[in-house]
């Protein structure tokens, strides 16, 4: 695995953490949750898009 890759996977990860920790314990949301939620999902969309594009050439 590549270094890049392994970053992005780390940054995924830890922007799960923190949607989760959210839905788990809502009322220790910080002020910025909402940003991260969207930034989570919508990483996690073109990381898995660009995953299956490499996977079918």
């Amino acid at each position: 695995m590549t270094k890049n890759k392994t970053t992005l996977l780390i940054l995924l990860i830890v922007l799960n953490s923190v949607v989760l920790l959210g839905q788990i314990y809502p009322e220790g949301v910080p002020p910025f949750a909402r940003i991260v939620n969207i930034v989570f999902l919508v990483s996690s969309l073109i990381y898995f898009v660009l995953q299956i594009k490499k996977g079918i050439h």
